[in-house]
């Protein structure tokens, strides 16, 4: 049983009696005002009736990339924010989401979320995300915030907008091993940037919580060029 919320012609409550009295029956409260079927809003409309007759949704926004993710968290952030008090904190971490955010769009970054004290971005290229990093760790480090960064490149999903898979796990669970001033990278991140000039360090493979198998990681020399 469909039933558009603001239709004027039958109530809804009408339309949850009918519902009732159907065995095996489903009620679906459709967006929109009007009685007509092939009156916009219809695409949920024709959603459920794809779902009944077990077509399934044909409007499932999702698609793969290839992306490098970028995670940031600023570290001793809770210790910092209490030394400071609410306003102080506050005015603090208002200047390090410009500082970050001036960055990202220096190098053609894409912010997807911010947490609190952190970022997620995603990057078309490894080398563009790790001069990013590079040049948040020294503008952050100015203001007196030490941050740690993760850096991997894979295969995301996005689904209605949002960015997400394994890759999103596995880039934050790379950030939260890196240390102060420290951005850590995957193999995968080592060997895309081949020639880049980007040097890295091995700090031996990982395991990382939630994901299969163990990482090896690198951390990205302090003396690399920023750009």
């Amino acid at each position: 049983m469909l039933h558009r919320a603001g239709d004027g012609y039958v109530s809804i409550d009408a339309g949850r009696f009918v519902a009732e009295r159907i065995p095996d029956a489903t009620f679906v409260e459709l967006p929109g005002r009007d009685h007509f079927p092939y009156v916009p809003p219809t695409d949920e409309l024709f959603d459920a009736l794809r779902t009944f007759l077990a077509l399934g949704d044909a409007r499932v926004e999702s698609s793969r990339r290839l992306a490098t993710v970028l995670f940031t968290d600023i570290v001793g952030s809770t210790e910092r924010a209490a030394s400071l008090g609410d306003a102080g904190w506050k005015q603090l971490l208002d200047a390090h989401h410009t500082e970050v955010r001036s960055h990202l769009a220096r190098h053609g970054g894409h912010e997807v979320d911010t947490a609190g004290d952190g970022f997620f971005a995603t990057f078309d290229g490894p080398a563009r995300a790790v001069r990013c990093a590079e040049a948040i760790i020294e503008g952050l480090g100015e203001l007196g915030l030490p941050v740690r960064v993760g850096v991997h490149t894979g295969e995301v999903e996005v689904i209605g907008g949002k960015t997400g898979g394994i890759a999103v796990a596995i880039g934050s669970r790379v950030a939260a091993l890196a240390g102060a001033a420290e951005i850590l990278a995957t193999q995968t991140v080592k060997d895309l940037t081949a020639g880049s000039g980007i040097r890295f360090d091995d700090r031996g493979a990982h395991v990382l919580k939630g994901v299969p198998e163990a990482w090896r990681l690198y951390a990205v020399e302090g003396d690399s060029t920023i750009s």
